[in-house]
């Protein structure tokens, strides 16, 4: 998703800018404790969002008490914190020389085949970064579950994060918390070893070229 919106917002449009400050400004914020507790006031039975369905008649919803519907607030969370990541592939689009897309256009190639055999590959270190670090910040999950649903309901958002601070800090089980965190950084070892080896097949270098 952040790639296709710094696509967009990499497009020359008027305003382009403002709508790129407005969409990083929310990863300056969106993790922290103040903002989810926000977070938690909208989504609660008397609040923001409830009101909203209230005005078209619709029943009130219980946003934090549904598995699914919990889990839908913390990613639509995340998705709101991913400006970040979109600056960085805004900046690698930029990067992207005219003169390949000139000459791909003079070959008769449309915007799609330049997008996939242009832009797709330029990005693809980009890609690869940005992919290992949503992996280890999906890992690190903590602060919204924490705040917002304190793991339920029925464990649905109990986060591996915030499940090894559980029992660290709240069971007491320092041992096991311990243990856990070292699968953790084993997991994460191992697929960022393997997102590296499969890399050869999908990212491309100047060294490729």
């Amino acid at each position: 998703m952040p790639f296709f919106i710094a696509y967009l917002l990499t497009q020359k449009h008027s305003g382009v800018t403002f709508y790129r400050s407005l969409y990083y400004v929310p990863s300056l914020i969106g993790g922290s404790i103040a903002v989810a507790l926000v977070w938690k006031t909208i989504f609660s039975r008397k609040g923001l969002a409830n009101t909203i369905l209230a005005s078209f008649g619709v029943p009130k919803l219980s946003w934090l008490g549904e598995p699914h519907l919990a889990m839908g607030i913390l990613v639509l969370m995340s998705i709101w914190q991913f400006g970040s990541s979109m600056i960085i592939f805004a900046a690698g689009l930029k990067e992207i020389s005219p003169t390949y897309y000139e000459a791909a256009e003079i070959d008769g190639a449309n915007k799609w085949q330049r997008f996939i055999a242009i832009t797709l590959p330029c990005l693809s270190p980009i890609i690869l970064y940005n992919l290992i670090m949503q992996t280890i910040t999906a890992f690190m999950a903590f602060t919204q579950a924490f705040v917002i649903t304190q793991g339920g309901p029925n464990d649905s958002t109990n986060f591996y994060a915030l499940y090894v601070y559980n029992h660290a800090f709240k069971w007491s089980n320092m041992g096991y918390a311990s243990a856990m965190s070292w699968v953790m950084l084993a997991l994460i070892s191992i697929i960022t070893f393997l997102l590296f080896k499969t890399s050869k097949f999908w990212v491309f270098t100047e060294a490729d070229q």
